[in-house]
């Protein structure tokens, strides 16, 4: 598939790694992990992967300046954020919170790279958010910059094909290995992971699965998202591939009690994790993720799967701010 041109801005191809112990001690499926938590310290996890190729778009247009949005403890806003600084691109975050928040975690590492902040509330993130985006990127438009915006979590057309690559590679990765990995599992928070992962599985026709574990709203929400973004990558290409609602595999029901709201029995998985494997997840993506999927497991779920792959999407920093309600 002749996909659009990007950036290079990971260290690639990320690590694949066995997770015995864990493995033993749910008794089925062997589990490995994808360590895309190592991309890059400053851009670690998933998101440099599709902001390879959205900044790639916005250079190209002849942008001067980024724009984007996320919670106070957004890995894209702070991804988004080292990037620009790494390019020599201005950075504006809109950020669902307020000007009273803890120093602390991803909004730290915002602020250190030189990020200009907007904070909105909850109800105008959900309601006016794209309203606001937009007056901003009117304003600066008046000022003499031009910015180019980039949706949350790069999830979008353009962004897609970030993991569209990491398919691709994992595929490499199993000749290397020796293994097939019949499922494929991941966090979906904005649903660009997993619908680069799809259009790949699909444009090769792979035998294997691509399961995606909500951390908010819901499988029918999530659906439409994902179809709407792969919808929107065939737009660049010039290829017909037949994607439906019904071939997106979501396993509903691990989105907790939202959105980067924690609650105690993920917070003890990830030390539990942690303790085991030596591997830390974040407690807003993969924490929950893997949570649900070790769940699953544990219920009898999943066993026509021999070697299950789960991509760590990153967000070691998100932990920071949840240190206090964690029992060490």
């Amino acid at each position: 598939m002749n996909i659009p041109e990007k950036l290079s801005l990971g260290n690639f191809p990320t690590r694949i790694e066995p997770l015995e112990r864990l493995s033993k001690v749910l008794g089925g499926p062997n589990i490995y992990i994808k360590r895309d938590d190592q991309t890059g310290i400053e851009v670690s996890g998933n998101k440099v992967r599709k902001l390879e190729f959205a900044v790639k778009e916005a250079i190209d247009r002849g942008c001067d300046t980024l724009i984007t949005c996320g919670g106070v403890q957004s890995n894209h806003c702070r991804a988004t954020a080292a990037v620009a600084a790494k390019l020599g691109l201005k950075c504006y975050l809109v950020l669902k919170g307020s000007e009273g928040e803890d120093l602390d975690g991803n909004y730290f590492l915002d602020k250190l790279l030189g990020a200009k902040i907007k904070f909105i509330s909850k109800e105008e993130y959900q309601y006016d958010r794209e309203e606001i985006i937009n007056s901003l990127k009117k304003n600066l438009e008046n000022n003499g910059y031009k910015p180019y915006i980039i949706p949350m979590g790069a999830s979008n057309g353009i962004g897609n094909f970030g993991y569209f690559n990491c398919m691709k590679e994992i595929e490499d990765q199993e000749k290397e290995l020796g293994i097939d990995f019949d499922a494929v599992v991941v966090a979906v928070g904005s649903g660009g992971t997993y619908g680069g992962l799809l259009l790949y599985n699909k444009y090769k026709n792979r035998d294997s699965k691509v399961y995606g574990i909500n951390i908010c709203d819901n499988a029918y929400h999530f659906k439409k998202v994902i179809k709407e973004i792969i919808d929107e990558s065939l737009e660049y290409v010039e290829e017909q591939i037949d994607i439906s609602e019904d071939d997106i595999n979501i396993i509903d029901g691990y989105p907790g009690l939202g959105y980067a709201i924690s609650q105690d029995e993920e917070l003890e998985f990830i030390k539990y994790l942690a303790r085991l494997e030596g591997v830390i997840l974040d407690p807003v993506y993969t924490g929950k993720a893997m949570y649900g999927l070790a769940k699953e497991i544990k219920e009898g779920n999943l066993r026509e799967h021999k070697n299950i792959l789960f991509i760590h999407t990153g967000g070691l920093f998100g932990i920071f701010p949840k240190r206090n309600m964690m029992k060490l």
